[in-house]
């Protein structure tokens, strides 16, 4: 077991005095087998009228900030956490016999309700260079489940160059690997769409990750892929890494922008200037 401590701001400040809408926080962990929240603590400033909690589809927290009527030229948002982790062995698990070799075929209970995660990702259909990667690594590997997810992994992490993209969508996947670089969440997108590719369920996941001794840390993001017998099971692309101790998930979805950690609009109109600043620490506790 692993405890970790996190503070997380995020400071908005805009060119003049705005109103704001409801804003959808994703800042609080989620907690399964895998990871427990401690503590946590949300300050927000201005402070909101109303917070409401909920958990969504995907299981994840997420807390609605609803403001009424506050003129503000800041919105700083402040979380505190405190957790554990509980995977220090990513392989502890067994895959159901059927589910060893792709294509897996799942009953036709499990694929309904893994059809979002199985289709429908970022696109309207599969992108050609993804379904080209997938049946390169499916024939090296022959077609053996497992070993096709590491040596993705490995392919991705080896041959794609790490790129901080702070805003903005994740690329196509095929974009991704004809630049052989991308930001984490572009090398997730792609993870995933190749993934899809051989008719394996994916989700995108945003979180933090303790694992390097850095100053400079930002949101990181990684792909869960569901695999019968042992669930959900977290890939990290842009280390080259299963996921273990040292990734905490905040939140998960088949669609990104679903994961981002603030969401809201203001309801002041007008050619509004907005910067953004943000400030991560993570240390064991």
């Amino acid at each position: 077991m692993t405890v970790y401590q996190i503070e997380h701001s995020i400071d908005y400040i805009y060119s003049q005095p705005v109103n704001f809408a409801p804003h959808q926080l994703r800042l609080r962990p989620r907690s399964n087998v895998h990871q427990s929240v401690l503590e946590f603590d949300l300050s927000i400033s201005p402070t909101p009228d109303k917070l409401v909690e909920a958990v969504d589809l995907d299981g994840n927290n997420q807390i609605v900030a609803w403001f009424d009527n506050h003129l503000a030229t800041n919105l700083q948002i402040h979380a505190k956490t405190t957790v554990y982790t509980n995977l220090s062995d990513p392989f502890n698990y067994l895959l159901e016999p059927w589910a060893t070799q792709l294509p897996i075929d799942y009953p036709r209970w499990l694929a309904q309700q893994l059809q979002p995660y199985l289709t429908g990702y970022l696109f309207h259909s599969i992108d050609p260079i993804a379904i080209e990667l997938a049946g390169q690594i499916w024939q090296s590997v022959n077609a053996n489940t497992l070993a096709f997810l590491s040596e993705l992994n490995q392919q991705i992490y080896h041959t794609c160059t790490y790129a901080l993209r702070d805003a903005g969508s994740p690329l196509p996947p095929g974009i991704t690997w004809k630049n052989r670089s991308g930001s984490c969440r572009d090398l997730v997108v792609l993870f995933i769409e190749v993934c899809r590719a051989v008719g394996l369920a994916g989700r995108f996941v945003s979180g933090y990750e303790a694992g390097a001794e850095t100053d400079d840390r930002h949101l990181h993001a990684w792909a869960e892929i569901y695999l019968p017998g042992g669930g959900w099971r977290g890939y990290d692309p842009t280390h080259g890494l299963l996921v273990a101790d040292s990734h905490i998930a905040i939140v998960s979805s088949p669609f990104p922008a679903q994961t981002t950690p603030v969401e809201g609009k203001l309801q002041t109109i007008g050619n509004i200037g907005m910067e953004m600043s943000y400030r991560l620490m993570i240390q064991k506790a």
